[in-house]
């Protein structure tokens, strides 16, 4: 079996961030978010893999994973062509790649602690045409949404509804035959300009067996900045530091925090959730439940909460700020003085 991971878009909800970084190369835990989709993959036994993304990133994207030998894969990279027209037409964009054989559709942004393997069993093992993991969620009018026949089986998915039909979201893990390319061609762009997966969904109840795995535990779709950081709080769960970093005087490490290589801590409190990367500094700052990326410097007698900051980024203070920890998300060379 094959698998195509979706690693394309603007993100135009994680802005500034991803004005100057792909989305999916944005750390969590100190690791970029992707390599938890391929770990995923390879978990299940699913080592051939194709990684879509945007015109001309190919070379960044190979950079940060290369061609999968560490994880015992085959990564290839194809890039998307025709602009932004829904993540259907991305699937039918790697036609030439996936043609041949059942194949997983897995979204680069999608983070997940369980195993797909036992839906990768189930898919083959009773012969569906497609499958599709499901997700009880708060809001299922931001996702598509399933609505299931009396039985309890498929009835039609339907993309971000107003009044949804069940508590369930589809996320971002799909299972189909190579039926998806014919049945894509059948399809037309939704009201928004974009081919829907919802609408690949309900062609396969249609016209073929559609089965539906719920997942049980911790699924999210880490496409804006609070579930970036519950993202990152989750994937946390020891302390490790890196290479090289100075852990100077005055400095206060609250489990689970995760620090690069070549940093320099001191008269600060790190923690607890928060992912540095290589090369910071944090000089009398306070910092919790947040990400901040290689290069950046935080230098003063402030706090900082759930923020995001990116890649050589600057924060001072010339005083000490005593009104509370401040939210920041600041993309990639930011100068800010509180």
């Amino acid at each position: 079996m094959k698998a195509l991971i979706a690693a394309g878009g603007r993100s135009t909800r994680l802005r500034p961030i991803t004005h100057s970084i792909n989305k999916h190369l944005i750390p969590l835990a100190g690791r970029p978010m992707l390599e938890y989709v391929i770990e995923k993959l390879v978990e299940a036994d699913i080592r051939d893999i194709i990684i879509n993304v945007n015109p001309g990133e190919t070379g960044i994207m190979h950079a940060a994973f290369g061609d999968g030998g560490r994880w015992d894969a085959a990564i290839s990279y194809v890039e998307q062509q025709g602009g932004a027209k829904g993540i259907a037409h991305a699937v039918a964009n790697a036609e030439p790649y996936l043609r041949g054989g059942p194949f997983v559709f897995f979204l680069g942004d999608n983070i997940m602690t369980g195993s797909i393997r036992k839906m990768r069993e189930r898919y083959e093992a009773e012969g569906f045409d497609c499958m599709v993991a499901l997700s009880r969620v708060e809001d299922p009018s931001r996702f598509g949404v399933p609505e299931f026949n009396p039985d309890g089986s498929l009835k039609r998915a339907i993309e971000k509804p107003a009044s949804p039909p069940s508590p369930f979201a589809i996320t971002g893990i799909y299972f189909f035959n190579e039926r998806y390319f014919d049945a894509f061609k059948t399809i037309s762009p939704s009201p928004r300009g974009e081919y829907e997966i919802t609408d690949m969904i309900t062609w396969y109840i249609t016209h073929g067996r559609v089965g539906h795995e719920e997942i049980t535990g911790w699924w999210k779709d880490t496409g804006t900045p609070d579930a970036l950081l519950e993202g990152n709080t989750f994937l946390l769960s020891q302390t490790r530091i890196g290479e090289g970093t100075v852990i100077g005087e005055d400095v206060t490490i609250r489990d689970p925090v995760v620090i690069g290589t070549g940093c320099h801590i001191e008269q600060a409190v790190v923690g607890p959730h928060v992912s540095i990367g290589d090369n910071a500094r944090v000089r009398g700052a306070a910092i919790q439940r947040s990400i901040v990326m290689d290069g950046t410097t935080l230098e003063g007698g402030f706090s900082v909460d759930r923020s995001i900051i990116g890649r050589n980024a600057r924060i001072t203070s010339r005083n000490s700020v005593g009104s509370g920890p401040s939210k920041l998300i600041l993309g990639d060379n930011a100068v800010v003085e509180l």
